[in-house]
Parts: structure tokens; sequence; C-alpha cells
């Protein structure tokens, strides 16, 4: 008897067959309309300083060069004063690449969080719609049947055109 209970769980279980599928969270930080509209917009907010910067760069080199070409022929203390500005310049031009990364990582990461967060959201929607029981996120392999990336994908896709053609939604 006990036999025939084990045997009708096994059937039991069977068929409630338990549904899992996986998401490339790489390939929709990659792929995503959001993500390539995150880094478009990181790319504008950035764009005046990196310019600067790059401007910096050029002064200092031709500063430098100059004081390479012309040093050796300088009065000790016109020399004493043109390196004390390359080296002020160059100071300044260090601390102020060091404070565009600090700010252009935190960006980008508050920017990835936003696009990871709406995928979440797509995800939970997908696994209530399909009666999914588990979607795994990172995984060290993944077969191509359950892998719902591109499905992710398309509803992001259509959840940001929805957005742009819709702006009154988006303040949801």
């Amino acid at each position: 008897m006990s036999v025939a209970f084990g045997l009708m769980g096994v059937a039991k279980a069977q068929a409630q067959e338990t549904r899992i599928a996986a998401v490339n969270s790489d390939r929709i930080l990659r792929e995503s309309a959001a993500a390539k509209a995150a880094q478009t917009k990181l790319e504008q907010e950035f764009s005046k300083r990196d310019k600067a910067l790059q401007d910096m760069a050029a002064r200092l080199k031709t500063m430098s060069d100059a004081m390479d070409k012309n040093g050796a022929t300088m009065a000790p203390a016109d020399r004493a004063a043109k390196q004390r500005d390359l080296s002020q310049l160059d100071q300044d031009f260090q601390r102020k690449q060091r404070e565009f990364r600090e700010d252009l990582n935190q960006r980008r990461n508050e920017e990835l969080a936003a696009v990871l967060d709406k995928a979440n959201k797509v995800i939970k929607q997908i696994a209530e719609q399909q009666h999914y029981d588990l979607i795994v996120q990172e995984a060290v392999y993944v077969s191509p049947r359950i892998d719902i990336t591109d499905q992710v994908l398309k509803a992001l896709a259509a959840n940001q055109t929805s957005l742009s053609t819709n702006p009154a939604s988006s303040s949801n």
C-alpha cells in the first residue's frame, strides 16, 4: 500500500511540471533599447566635461613640449616658473580626470540599475503570464531551450516604445 501512495506522489509531481527559464543580464545591458538610451544619455551628459579634459590634456602636452624644446635656453627663473605652471596644470588635470571618472562611473551605475529594474519588472510579468516557477539571471550554463532573453528584450523594447509615444504613462 505504501508503494501505491509513493507511485501516486511521483505521478502527481510529474503532472505539475516545474517551469524554469533563464535570462542573460549582460545581453540586456548591452542590447536593450533602455540600455542604449541610457548610454546615449550619459554621453550627452558628460560630453562637455570630456571635451574640456581633452582640451586640458592638449594644453598640458603643448606646454610640456615647449618646456622640453626651450627649457635649456630659458633663464633659470623663467624655467622654474614654467615648471611650476606645468606641474600645477598637471595636478589640476589629474584631479579633474579622477573626478570625471568617478562621476561617470556613479552615473553609469545609476542608469544601469534603472535598466535592470525595468528588466526585472518585465521578467516578473513574463513569469506570471507564462506560469514560470523559477527564472534565473546568472548561471554558468543555460540551454537555449530555456533562455528567454530575446523575449525580455522584445518586451523591454515594447515598453520603451509605449513610454516614448505616450509620455503621460511614464509618470507611473
